[in-house]
């Protein structure tokens, strides 16, 4: 019988995409992927490090494991078995943990599932994480996020990413372009390009080589897939020649989700951003310009060390005056070797906690004033395979969530429907009329 394995992912999408992906090589070397609950042999978590909060869920995470399957060999892989192996090496049950540079052979590090006495630990300097491994995730969802960037040469005030990640690596443009191909290949109707800073793709062997929109005027060439979307990409690296070109798309979606992570110039200052929030609005006006109905995502960390009252209601006002669709809000947290942890002008917790709830508040406000401008027209939806209450979910192209009763008929399928109102929930219903209920 094949050995069994189960994975457990913690943080961005880039993880997602190499768990799938060393899911493929477990696969190839002869073992089954099973769910977490059904007793596996070896478990693979792949952690993040972005909070202090992932750091405890992968002690948590394991202490479950081994309840489930008490004999099972546990392996830790990602951002934190980077930055804290020793850390982990102390969590009792773990049995490996593989750094940036050794995760990608992580089949051939579990070569004998015996638990040793001590943990092995394979953990070379990060600098050694120059190579450039191409992942995608298939098989759980109608969505694929395809790694076309790895690693960061930013230097944020606050960021571990580069200590964890590594330079700045990507694939090639030809590559990418087989990658998507198989992807359509699979029935996949929606691709998700990912990188830890997508619009620096380009950079191989430590030299630009080629550049993010020359990858997005290739991908958008490729026969089969309806839908690409673009992830993250920071304001700076977000070109005039790339808006103008999703606008111009078929298959590129009208949604970008920017970083801005602070409103006010002088903590932009401080966190080391290659912007002032000038730029920001300057992007954002384009793609609205351009694309009036495009949705638009921000990144945003309240509590940063200096942060005032003054200065985080810059943040807020500007949120709150600029035409964007939603937020993604992270409250600060202090990081080991960041220049941010050793800055004066801590925020207290309690004050971070309130600026987070105003800005989930605002948050909720601008996507429920979004998706009313969105009411009366008719939108091409992808549904995916969820099953809750009887209910499914799908997305339009401008990312609006839709909610329907579950039809198994519906699974991966693009149906054109017409969105009727904003209800109570945030989500949207269709109806026997197969009229949208935007909720």
């Amino acid at each position: 019988m094949n050995k069994k394995v189960a994975f457990y992912t913690l943080g961005c999408k880039l993880n997602y995409s190499e768990s799938s992906a060393m899911g493929r090589l477990f696969t190839q070397a002869g073992y089954q992927i099973v769910e977490f609950t059904d007793i596996p042999d070896v478990y693979v978590i792949n952690t993040c490090s972005v909070t202090e909060n992932a750091d405890k869920k992968c002690k948590k995470i394991v202490k479950e494991a081994l309840k489930i399957s008490p004999d099972a060999y546990v392996t830790i892989v990602g951002c934190y078995a980077q930055l804290k192996p020793q850390e982990i090496a102390e969590i009792p049950g773990v049995d490996m943990v593989l750094g940036a540079a050794e995760k990608f052979q992580l089949v051939d590090y579990i070569t004998d599932l015996t638990k040793q006495p001590k943990t092995l630990v394979y953990n070379q300097p990060v600098s050694e994480a120059n190579q450039f491994v191409a992942s995608y995730s298939i098989g759980d969802r109608t969505r694929t996020f395809l790694k076309v960037q790895d690693g960061c040469d930013y230097s944020c005030s606050f960021c571990t990413i580069p200590l964890a990640r590594g330079g700045s690596r990507s694939d090639t443009i030809e590559h990418a372009i087989a990658q998507a191909k198989q992807i359509a290949a699979s029935g996949v109707k929606e691709i998700v390009l990912t990188g830890v800073n997508l619009g620096d793709f380009g950079i191989r062997n430590g030299e630009r080589q080629d550049k993010f929109v020359d990858l997005v005027k290739a991908l958008d060439r490729v026969e089969g897939i309806d839908r690409i979307r673009i992830s993250s990409i920071e304001p700076n690296l977000l070109t005039d020649e790339i808006i103008e070109f999703v606008a111009s798309s078929q298959r590129f979606v009208p949604h970008f989700h920017i970083p801005l992570q602070s409103g006010s110039n002088k903590i932009l200052g401080l966190m080391r951003r290659r912007y002032r929030r000038e730029l920001y609005a300057d992007r954002v006006a384009k793609i609205k310009q351009l694309m009036p109905d495009c949705c638009i995502g921000v990144d945003v960390i309240v509590g940063f060390p200096g942060e005032t009252r003054e200065d985080f209601l810059d943040t807020y006002n500007f949120l709150n005056e600029l035409n964007i669709s939603y937020l993604h809000v992270f409250t600060y947290s202090e990081r080991e070797n960041t220049l941010a942890a050793e800055m004066e002008g801590t925020v207290p917790g309690s004050t971070r906690a309130d600026r987070s709830k105003m800005l989930h508040i605002l948050s909720d406000k601008k996507r429920r004033a979004f998706y009313a401008t969105q009411i009366g027209e008719d939108s091409e939806v992808l549904f995916e395979g969820d099953n809750k209450d009887g209910y499914m979910h799908g997305f339009t192209r401008n990312y609006v969530k839709v909610k329907a009763k579950y039809d198994p008929v519906l699974v991966n399928e693009l149906k054109t429907v017409k969105l009727t109102a904003v209800g109570s929930d945030g989500d949207v219903e269709i109806t026997e009329s197969e009229e949208i209920l935007v909720h």
